[in-house]
């Protein structure tokens, strides 16, 4: 009887310490996402210094990242990758953040300031904060989502229409538009691409969708 108490108090604190280190990956993760927001004010300042900065970036982590696969670790770098991975990205090439820079990169150069703005603040605080909140509050699951949940996409939801709301909200090329039906539908889109399982490839879908019909939005609706 002693035996079994013991042996479940130790399986329980193995399974507290796991359910911590997987809360704390996903923390330090997709606070990566979240510090994704300041780009677009950091465009506004200095566009293409910030453009070539980026690009400089993916470079230096792509080359890190090789490095890192064949056993030479990079100052810095190698070790954020591995704090931040995933356990399905254990010993595999951690594809995470190529894919964030690229939609970030694709939203800035492709689309006006402000629906690249909508764009990136959809994925820094979308996608960021939807993982979170359902790894913390999520009950229940949506089917064929491989483990999305209701919380996780409510969040979403909300994060994006209020970032897309509040940026048209204080933009002098809104005037005239709807800017909470605007939301509603960019908010609204964001969360049916964030629900399916595209793994990594969300980063570069986000960015460039929500940023596509933003513009699509705000300026049909100016001209």
């Amino acid at each position: 009887m002693i035996r079994k108490v013991l042996t479940g108090g130790i399986n329980s604190g193995i399974l507290s310490r796991q359910k911590f280190l997987l809360l704390f990956k996903e923390f330090f993760r997709k606070s990566i996402h979240l510090c994704s927001a300041f780009i677009p004010l950091l465009l506004g300042i200095s566009y293409v210094p910030v453009m070539i900065s980026l690009s400089c970036v993916l470079c230096f982590y792509v080359v890190s990242e090789f490095l890192r696969l064949n056993g030479k670790q990079v100052f810095i770098i190698s070790a954020v990758t591995e704090a931040a991975a995933r356990k399905r990205d254990e010993n595999k090439f951690v594809l995470g953040p190529v894919t964030l820079v690229c939609g970030i990169l694709a939203a800035a150069f492709f689309f006006k300031p402000l629906p690249a703005t909508i764009g990136i603040f959809g994925l820094a605080f979308g996608d960021g904060l939807a993982s979170l909140a359902g790894k913390l509050f999520g009950r229940i699951q949506i089917p064929g989502t491989e483990g999305k949940t209701v919380a996780g996409s409510l969040t979403c939801f909300t994060a994006i229409f209020i970032s897309c709301w509040s940026a048209c909200r204080f933009n002098s090329c809104c005037m005239g538009v709807d800017i909470t039906f605007v939301a509603l539908v960019v908010a609204s889109i964001g969360m049916f691409i964030e629900v399916f399982p595209l793994k990594d490839f969300d980063n570069i879908l986000i960015p460039v969708i929500l940023a596509a019909v933003s513009q699509l939005l705000i300026f049909q609706s100016v001209y």
